[in-house]
């Protein structure tokens, strides 16, 4: 199976699955949480299986939509699910911010290096972008679900931050074309 092919399907079927189901259950997100628990897991099982190792991002991913999902759930309430944008987009900006001097570390740099080189300079300078992209992703997001209806927001949620994170990463060419090694 191609890489590339696998991260896709398994990065983005769970969440076409949760979107079909939301609207073939006539928009109830009681019903379209379950899919979207099970197909997240199948899916970290699957890159597990082909991989030998599960990356970290999926798995936090996973534990995330499976607490935030399941708090849903239990509590009949989808203020959890609403905010899991906002709360993941929140963890990975402090992550981001907090590297540099917690652990003296570009979290950044460790997971991008092997993709591209660049020196600290242009690491820094993309950390920072990166970190205030995640900051204005969890504000759209308490936007969103905070003045939308919910069939709104499920499409906000599938259809819009993934167009605006591929945006986002083209405006970042030109900065890691300046700070290349």
């Amino acid at each position: 199976m191609n890489k590339s092919f696998l991260k896709f399907v398994t990065d983005f079927g769970p969440l076409l699955i949760f979107f079909i189901i939301y609207y073939k259950s006539g928009k109830n997100l009681s019903v379209a949480i379950p899919p979207l628990i099970i197909a997240t897991i199948i899916a970290i099982a699957l890159v597990y299986f082909v991989e030998k190792k599960i990356p970290y991002v999926p798995l936090i991913g996973g534990i995330i939509i499976t607490l935030f999902g399941g708090l849903t759930l239990y509590f009949d309430n989808p203020i959890f699910i609403y905010m899991k944008p906002t709360i993941v987009n929140l963890i990975f900006a402090i992550i981001l911010i907090t590297s540099n001097f917690l652990f003296k570390k570009n979290f950044l740099k460790v997971f991008l290096q092997s993709a591209f080189q660049l020196n600290e300079r242009g690491w820094d300078k993309l950390n920072f972008r990166w970190a205030c992209f995640f900051i204005f992703l969890a504000l759209l997001n308490e936007i969103v679900w905070r003045t939308q209806p919910e069939a709104t927001w499920v499409n906000f949620k599938v259809w819009g931050i993934l167009p605006i994170t591929f945006i986002f990463t083209a405006f970042q060419v030109p900065l890691i074309n300046k700070y290349k090694l």
